[in-house]
């Protein structure tokens, strides 16, 4: 008996050992029924040797091989095989993650059979007078002597199941499975409607990377808000499409973009599919299929998207390449963009990253010319770019939150029939509940940071964790009723502005408003009717829309993201300032941005007014560079939670000491910490970490291999939850 390797979907960084029956053959990324435990589990063959480290009685067999064939294409294969290995994450959970969750549950990796009623040779010779008495058999049979029928069509020809049973039970009808033949979009495939005329630029653009497109390449798609990237996007695409090769299209977040989805579809005779969280398990695997028979032409999709197995991949595109929501959070923290390039090499194909606002890695890549740097510096059609005023709300009387002079522009740019958008990235009534009489503030226990009121559903709710309360009808400290909301969110906004103007419509876009299925498109398509209205929204607004009719947007409050520890938080105000501003006059009209501040002379405001993201992008890749701060060094990041605020900085301590031995031989590696984390507390654990850094990359790599390795033997890292995080982007 060979031995076979098997993974399991465990963290533990290994593989086990299992015989293989004679009659089994050995196939890489095929899943397998095993006994593990006093249970039986599904792992995937990952290897297979004649020997094993244990005696060969002591290994149990495999009880069924559920595939015949791998479920990964062998560059998808590569590339998580890669990803485990960067990431230092456990391969079982790594290639599970992988899978869609009706995989991972051992459903087989083809679609449902449809079923159909046929006629039997005796239901042809069986003599229809003879079921006089039972005329909905004898209709039944009539039915099957035309053709056979699928049990969907049965009730549309008002028969039932029950007298398609009673043929079969007397031998006239037989019940068959069948598999709808693959369809080939490829014969059918068209551009449909006209084309947007092209600038020079976007031309430029799109016969640089066709002429490339047979082989690997990066191209950093830079163009400002509103200079047609998508229209690039789609022009690459059509060349790739027309060979009969498969596009994967990457977005930050699913529900920001029906406009974009709906271009794709509008442009392509062919199918295109959308991977998202509102998909249930069977939708999922079904889209997984697909791909991988080659039946789908385009799969748009968030990060997970990234692992759906294509049959001939041609292409693959990440609009808003620098948003932070491609990068995973819990579990395998792997980010999608960087493993999508790795995955693109592999698959010898071009990658484009196209945004308005590129990351300050994706920037310093394409200086030193790992990547083809791509530029879009004008706005499509006759949009003209929007002027920007910064207002100073020192000394100023504030309704909501607004300013005088930014209510008084609201007015002007309303009653011309235009209409407005007003960014808050704080949802919620107010972040605050406060009692006037003694100071008391609600707090969540679990996380030690405040409630936030939402007053439309009489709850205070953590933000952090989730977790909710009724608002008390009295201080819980001093007794007192006089309980005071404080502070400013965009529910508050919203009940505000519909009494200082009652005749305007007023469409509010958070996580609270879109929650419920269809609720975003029907807001996009109320914005879309035109007319005079008011946009409130978190940054759920600020991405990927198009709004023809706004002339002017208000950034309420910034400025709380002027002064963090995190070293990236300029950055990503850069970009959000930017991303908003550019919602803007886009269809000819002439628009403007007020932001509001109480530090006007602020040099990060003053570099994004007057100079705009470009050049506080070359800033900051200086700066970087000046105090060795990614992408000049690397990072990695282990974090520690316990309930008692002991074990977890204990654990990070002796690993400390583990690193300082490595730091003895090599001067490069620098660590800092234990620290508490910046929320030191969340869902009633604690939290620490450490951070180490070196210049090299893989150096880091051998530095974290020889570190986990350790950790397993330590006491301490059995009584606390700690994880890895590789490239970490959050402090």
């Amino acid at each position: 008996m060979r031995v076979v390797k098997i993974v399991l979907p465990v963290p533990l960084d290994r593989s086990f050992d299992y015989l293989l029956p004679e009659d089994m053959a050995v196939i890489i990324g095929a899943r397998v029924r095993v006994p593990f435990g006093k249970r039986e589990a599904i792992g995937i063959i990952v290897g297979s040797s004649e020997h094993s480290d244990f005696p060969l009685s002591q290994l149990k067999k495999i009880n069924h091989l559920i595939d015949q064939e791998s479920l990964f294409t062998p560059t998808l294969w590569k590339s998580l095989l890669w990803a485990a290995s960067y990431y230092q994450f456990p391969l079982g959970e790594v290639l599970f993650h992988a899978l869609p969750v009706l995989l991972r549950q051992g459903k087989p990796a083809q679609e449902p059979p449809i079923w159909q009623w046929q006629i039997t040779e005796a239901g042809k010779d069986a003599d229809l007078t003879a079921l006089k008495r039972a005329p909905k058999q004898q209709q039944a049979l009539a039915a099957l002597r035309h053709s056979h029928l699928y049990r969907h069509q049965i009730s549309a020809l008002d028969l039932n199941e029950t007298a398609f049973q009673a043929l079969k039970t007397k031998g006239l009808a037989q019940l068959q499975e069948s598999y709808p033949a693959p369809t080939r979009w490829q014969d059918s495939f068209a551009i449909n409607g006209e084309r947007l005329k092209l600038n020079t630029e976007q031309a430029t653009a799109i016969g640089a990377i066709r002429s490339d497109d047979k082989k690997f390449g990066v191209w950093l798609l830079e163009g400002i808000t509103g200079s047609g990237k998508t229209e690039v996007y789609l022009s690459v695409l059509e060349n790739i499409l027309s060979e009969g090769r498969q596009a994967l299209v990457l977005v930050p977040e699913i529900g920001l973009t029906p406009q974009t989805i709906a271009r794709f579809r509008e442009r392509f005779n062919a199918p295109v599919d959308v991977v998202h969280s509102g998909l249930n398990d069977s939708e999922r695997l079904a889209v997984w299929l697909r791909a991988r028979r080659g039946e789908t032409a385009i799969v748009i999709g968030t990060r997970s998207a990234l692992f759906t197995p294509f049959k001939n991949l041609g292409t693959i595109v990440i609009d808003e390449e620098h948003d932070s929501s491609y990068k995973q959070q819990e579990g395998w923290r792997y980010h999608a963009r960087d493993l999508a390039i790795l995955h693109a090499r592999q698959e010898n194909i071009p990658i484009v990253l196209g945004s308005a606002t590129p990351a300050i890695e994706s920037l310093y890549n394409a200086q030193s010319g790992k990547y083809h740097h791509l530029r879009l510096t004008l706005r499509a059609g006759h949009a003209k770019p929007a002027s920007q005023y910064i207002l100073d709300l020192k000394g100023q009387p504030l309704t909501a939150g607004l300013a005088p002079a930014l209510l008084k522009r609201m007015r002007d740019h309303l009653q011309a029939n235009n209409q407005v958008i007003l960014f808050l990235n704080r949802r919620g009534y107010a972040p605050a509940l406060l009692c006037h009489e003694c100071g008391w503030i609600a707090e969540c226990p679990r996380c030690e940071r405040y409630y936030t009121l939402h007053q439309s559903q009489r709850m205070l709710r953590c933000h952090h964790c989730d977790s909710q309360k009724p608002i008390p009808h009295q201080c819980p400290k001093c007794g007192s009723t006089h309980l005071v909301a404080v502070g400013v969110g965009t529910e508050q906004l919203d009940h505000e502005l519909a009494r200082l103007f009652p005749d305007t419509p007023i469409t509010r876009v958070d996580r609270d408003t879109t929650s419920r299925k269809g609720a975003l498109e029907q807001h996009l398509s109320d914005i879309h009717q035109g007319g005079a209205r008011i946009l409130i929204g978190t940054q759920m607004l600020a991405k990927g829309h198009h709004f023809p009719d706004v002339t002017m947007v208000g950034l309420i409050d910034v400025d709380g993201a002027l002064f963090s520890a995190d070293f990236r938080a300029a950055e990503r105000f850069a970009q959000l300032y930017t991303q908003v501003s550019g919602r803007a006059g886009r269809a000819g009209k002439q628009g403007e941005v007020l932001l509001q501040t109480h530090h006007p002379e602020h040099p990060l405001l003053q570099t994004l007014l007057h100079q705009g993201y470009e050049s506080f992008a070359r800033q900051a890749i200086e700066e970087r560079k000046s105090v060795f701060l990614p992408p000049f060094t690397y990072h990695a990041i282990f974090r520690a939670e316990d309930h008692d605020n002991q074990q977890a900085p204990q654990f990070l301590q002796q690993l400390r000491e583990l690193l300082e031995t490595m730091r003895n031989q090599d001067a490069a590696l620098w660590i800092l910490g234990p620290v508490p984390a910046l929320q030191a507390k969340r869902s009633g654990r604690f939290r620490w970490q450490l951070l180490i850094q070196h210049p090299s990359r893989a150096r880091l790599q051998q530095i974290l291999h020889t570190t986990r390795e350790k950790i397993t033997a330590m006491p301490q890292s059995k009584k606390v939850k700690w994880t890895l995080d590789v490239d970490p982007i959050e402090s």
